[in-house]
């Protein structure tokens, strides 16, 4: 497969399954980190760009050296910078609330963006993002019930300033999409992921058992599986179209959360959620094109190069 390609035609049913799929696997990456809960979450975060770097290395190097020089070198850094520290506190967090509360507020980008593009790019924030800004930050209260203990288990914020940098990386992200194919953005963001990682992995470094590797394998495979399908999907499917459903992961996480943790949320928690998920996707909608992406700080995948014809000669 040729991740250069401009599109495959409009297949909306084909975008939907595919992004669907990809937001059950970034559901189980979840799940893996959170099982790997005696491993460092640096050496999960190493490994997790690590793994997906040398999965991506066969396409980069179909695509050719002329396909990975990049005119954004300061943007690309910045990019696997905010990412990395998004995943890097989602794996934190994880570890000590439920799998489903953290994935929840390390998505809540879409209630960020619309702050990050104003503050980046001045685009004035209309009023009906300020009502879906509004509606998820009620969610946000009922999820992370504000109050002394915060201080002492600050895990709920943690998630939560994992989702304003997973907003961060997705403007960016969306900003390289304007030029940058997507084997390009996810090279450099693994490689220079994996690179910044390296010494902070020395330092981490603890001997595993073979059930951990397991576990921090099936994160790295998991979580490239994820931006595969992603790509695949925006090649059938526009981003307005497909954004919506990134709250799937949501649902898919709360029950991987019950079968596996035996975590339930409680009453508060559960409409918290669905205020968050309608506030998320309302600002998708009414918000900056910026705004279209998907978890984790990736973005979408506006493909607009095309491939180089070769010219027909005469004679």
């Amino acid at each position: 497969m040729d991740l250069r390609a401009q599109t495959a035609g409009h297949k909306l049913s084909l975008g939907i399954a595919l992004i669907t799929l990809a937001f059950l696997c970034a559901a189980v990456m979840s799940a893996f980190s959170k099982a790997a809960a005696d491993v460092p979450p640096l050496l999960v975060l190493f490994l997790q760009y690590g793994i997906s770097f040398l999965v991506f290395v066969p396409f980069a190097v179909k695509a050719g050296p002329a396909n990975l020089r990049t005119g954004h070198f300061g943007l690309q850094l910045f990019r696997s910078l905010a990412g990395s520290i998004c995943q890097l506190l989602f794996f934190v967090s994880v570890r000590s609330i439920p799998l489903l509360d953290s994935v929840l507020l390390s998505n809540a980008a879409p209630l960020f963006i619309p702050l990050v593009v104003y503050v980046w790019f001045r685009k004035t924030v209309q009023p009906l993002v300020w009502v879906s800004l509004l509606i998820g930050l009620a969610g946000i209260v009922m999820i992370i019930k504000p109050g002394p203990q915060l201080f002492h288990k600050p895990a709920s914020l943690i998630a939560l300033v994992a989702g304003l940098f997973s907003a961060l990386a997705l403007v960016a992200t969306n900003k390289l999409a304007e030029t940058e194919p997507p084997v390009r953005i996810l090279i450099y963001n693994f490689g220079f992921s994996t690179l910044l990682l390296i010494p902070f992995c020395i330092w981490a470094w603890k001997p595993l058992a073979w059930n951990s590797w397991l576990l921090l394998i099936g994160v790295g495979v998991f979580y490239a599986l994820t931006q595969y399908l992603i790509i695949r999907a925006y090649r059938y499917a526009s981003a307005t179209e497909l954004s919506p459903f990134n709250y799937t992961v949501v649902i898919f996480s709360g029950v991987l959360d019950w079968m596996f943790f035996g975590n339930v949320p409680d009453t508060i928690a559960l409409f918290g959620t669905i205020l968050i998920c309608a506030g998320g996707i309302l600002s998708i909608e009414a918000g900056p094109a910026e705004g279209h992406g998907h978890a984790f700080g990736h973005g979408h995948w506006e493909l607009r190069w095309k491939l180089k014809r070769p010219r027909l000669t005469r004679g």
